[in-house]
């Protein structure tokens, strides 16, 4: 799909993250596009979830993917292989994206034209959680080695997000994880929550959460 384009944001301390996190969704929303924040820890699954998930979208959808990462370029390299718009975003050691690094990113990839984006956000539960990055939906994704605990210790971005993916139940036999104690334990941080079980590696659930996505570009376009 061409060469990957890598882009080292620059953080500008002097915006207002908040004016333009709302600035960004409306350009979105004029142009028809839908951002999509995805949040997790390192090794939870997100770029085989994302990559999943263009297989059964990318037919209708046309996609991109922003990659923010330390550095290196597999991520991006994975989800352009897929079938999706990518770009790799180096954010020089910094451990989150706000709405100004994000709004670089998304005019580097060039979003006219696109339908749906996904922000592949920096991996871990803290730092992400404390920015709004102008996307329409913010998504979590905890895997089963993580532990059914995680809502206990990371409570911020439980109760922040819309949805929750719970990847790798493939393997949940072979972990003590008790799906239902983490459900009981999310929805008393965020009651509206939208879970979804999935395999990332299998592709089991990863239908209905991309039906999810499916109603919500209908609904915001």
């Amino acid at each position: 799909m061409g060469e990957l384009k890598v882009f080292t944001i620059k953080k500008n301390i002097h915006e207002d993250n908040l004016k333009v996190a709302e600035l960004t969704r409306e350009e979105l929303r004029r142009k028809g596009t839908f951002l999509i924040n995805i949040m997790s820890s390192p090794g939870s699954g997100k770029t085989t979830t994302l990559v999943s998930t263009i297989k059964i979208l990318k037919d209708q959808f046309k996609i991109g993917v922003m990659e923010a990462d330390v550095d290196s370029d597999v991520d991006a390299v994975a989800v352009q292989n897929a079938g999706a718009k990518a770009i790799q975003l180096h954010t020089g050691g910094l451990c989150h994206l706000d709405s100004t690094m994000t709004k670089q990113g998304l005019d580097e990839l060039g979003v006219d034209g696109l339908d749906l984006v996904f922000l592949e956000n920096i991996g871990n539960l803290i730092c992400p959680a404390g920015y709004d990055t102008g996307a329409m939906k913010n998504v979590a994704i905890l895997s089963v080695p993580e532990g059914d605990d995680k809502p206990l210790k990371y409570p911020k971005i439980f109760g922040k997000v819309d949805v929750l993916i719970v990847n790798k139940i493939d393997a949940i036999e072979h972990f003590d994880f008790d799906f239902d104690l983490l459900e009981k334990r999310v929805r008393k941080l965020n009651k509206d929550i939208l879970i979804f079980p999935i395999s990332a590696k299998t592709t089991e659930g990863v239908e209905d959460w991309a039906n999810w996505i499916k109603k919500e570009i209908g609904g915001d376009k």
